[in-house]
């Protein structure tokens, strides 16, 4: 009887009984209904392989896909007050916070990072939508602006990852101010000669999308990224009309010119690198020729004998820079990946 109740009911329980399956491990597309393994999604860069829906990226996953050898210096931000407002609906402010850190392990939704992309050195930041939608709040404002200055006093190109519902609500009039100081502070990058490279992601709308997100150098878009202010559903109820096929989807948005290319994940990386490398390019050869400014007029030389060798002699050539000194700030890093 023994026998029975210590070895052979057991196992016939183990048969029986259902396995427990975590809930991440299988993942369904949104699109086409797919069921896809979580390891097989991550190893294709969370790009279903049957319907090519792109999924979203968590920003420490981002960083590590865009930077080399995966590898990046994390750049810590401000710490801010999290709830000026003692803000409560259903639950308090700081209650959801706790739960989102607690899910994501971030601090909040957007992080910085800095690392080198195919050898040139960039500063990038990520809105993780995971984290309260990715909506911007006066931390996440501290980041966007922490990241922009960063790659001012390293002098490298910024690119921005955006993915947000908007302003947090939470924050109120505060969530809102970070739109005018993300503004100044891309216009302060802009002023420095670096390239600002907006990558729009799925979705992004709201304030980000009235800031920070339509302001770069260069608009990247995923393929069937939802990009706007408002979304289609409040903009059918408000003019009560049918919104065409596609309405504020990437591609629908680079045939009206409001973004400049939708590149597929793939092909991000690949492409981020040509054009950080060309725009560099192009800003080495601008403070090249800026040496010798093209205001400067070099007074004519007055030849008294033919040969012209007294005045070469005689001739100040004190405020005209050096072969040596254009060369040592003008040369190119042959090292450098070519922007082909």
């Amino acid at each position: 009887m023994n026998w029975i109740n210590n070895v052979v009911r057991p196992k016939i329980q183990r048969i029986l009984s259902k396995r427990e399956v975590p809930d991440n491990v299988w993942l369904k597309c949104p699109e086409s209904g797919q069921m896809i393994h979580y390891k097989d999604l991550e190893a294709n860069q969370f790009v279903v392989p049957g319907s090519d829906y792109h999924m979203r990226m968590s920003g420490e996953v981002r960083l590590r896909w865009l930077f080399d050898t995966d590898e990046y210096e994390k750049i810590a931000t401000p710490e801010v007050t999290p709830d000026p407002l003692k803000f409560r609906d259903e639950r308090r402010y700081t209650d959801r916070l706790k739960d989102a850190r607690s899910k994501t392990g971030l601090d909040d939704a957007v992080v910085v990072g800095a690392g080198a992309l195919d050898g040139l050195q960039v500063v990038a930041a990520v809105q993780d939508f995971s984290f309260l939608g990715g909506s911007l709040g006066r931390a996440a404002g501290e980041a966007v602006i922490t990241g922009l200055r960063e790659a001012i006093s390293r002098q490298t190109p910024f690119i921005m990852f955006a993915a947000s519902g908007g302003a947090r609500m939470q924050e109120g009039i505060l969530s809102l101010m970070q739109m005018p100081r993300t503004t100044v502070a891309v216009q302060q990058l802009k002023e420095a000669g670096l390239p600002y490279i907006v990558v729009l992601t799925h979705p992004t709308t709201g304030g980000v999308t009235a800031s920070y997100a339509m302001l770069g150098d260069i608009h990247i878009a995923e393929p069937g990224a939802l990009i706007g202010f408002a979304g289609p559903r409040v903009i059918e109820q408000t003019i009560r009309e049918k919104l065409p096929e596609g309405f504020q989807r990437s591609e629908y948005l680079l045939d009206h010119g409001m973004v400049d290319m939708v590149t597929h994940r793939h092909k991000l990386r690949e492409s981020l690198s040509r054009i950080c490398n060309l725009l560099m390019d192009a800003r080495r050869d601008e403070l090249s020729t800026a040496l010798v400014p093209a205001d400067q007029e070099i007074a004519p030389v007055e030849l008294s004998d033919p040969s012209g060798q007294d005045a070469v002699e005689d001739a100040d050539f004190d405020d005209i820079a050096s072969n040596d000194d254009v060369d040592k700030t003008g040369q190119e890093d042959d090292t450098r990946p070519s922007a082909d």
